[in-house]
């Protein structure tokens, strides 16, 4: 089944508790989402028809163990849920970060789920399918994007209201060019919010617009 793919790169991973290591990324074409502070556009509409065996070839080729699956919105497209089942039987650790709006249900429970939860600042907070926290796992990680102190206490409060804590990873990071990520550390801090601040390690390294980084 082809899917269409806006871009295969390897580079560092920037995000998540995986942030530092060498990964290669697959970033799926299309979302169903416009949330204010996106700094991946060019997914929504650019990109290239493979198929999964085509895609699994560019990935053998790349030669690094870690793999994320993103977009865009990576479950939009039905064929998505093979290629991660068919990665992970090829021997790949493999993240897939979805934007929270589609179920998590459906992904092979041997990958690693990102799921984002979005907040008020970023205008899609009534698009989330809040039923994919019963499907949390311990090993998946849940990330919110901040881009103020409205955000912050919504998140901080959401965390304590579904008990996130205990169900699996979090992650705070700051809107880039939005919210300067020393208040944020601050704001953690002085709650003592069991939480990682979780910085886009690529843009400092390689700059914000940079792409294939």
């Amino acid at each position: 089944m082809p899917m269409k793919v806006c871009e295969i790169f390897t580079s560092i991973q920037g995000e998540s508790r995986f942030a530092g290591m060498p990964c290669t990324f697959i970033r799926m074409t299309g979302c169903n989402l416009r949330c204010t502070y996106c700094d991946t556009k060019y997914a929504y509409y650019k990109g290239e028809d493979l198929s999964e065996k085509s895609i699994i070839k560019r990935i053998n080729k790349a030669g690094v163990k870690l793999i994320e699956v993103t977009g865009g919105e990576p479950l939009l497209q039905e064929g998505v849920r093979p290629l991660i089942a068919g990665l992970l039987d090829e021997g790949y650790d493999v993240l897939v970060e979805t934007n929270g709006s589609l179920p998590i249900n459906t992904i092979d429970s041997r990958a690693i789920v990102i799921l984002d939860i979005k907040t008020p600042g970023s205008g899609m907070t009534d698009k989330m399918d809040l039923s994919n926290i019963d499907f949390i796992k311990k090993k998946d990680e849940i990330k919110f994007v901040i881009a103020d102190m409205i955000d912050y206490r919504w998140t901080r409060d959401f965390i304590l209201t579904h008990d996130l804590i205990k169900k699996c990873y979090l992650l705070l990071s700051p809107a880039y060019g939005f919210l300067d990520p020393k208040d944020l550390a601050e704001w953690m801090i002085e709650d003592r919010l069991q939480a990682r601040l979780n910085l886009q390690l690529h843009k400092y390294i390689f700059g914000p617009i940079a792409r294939g980084k």
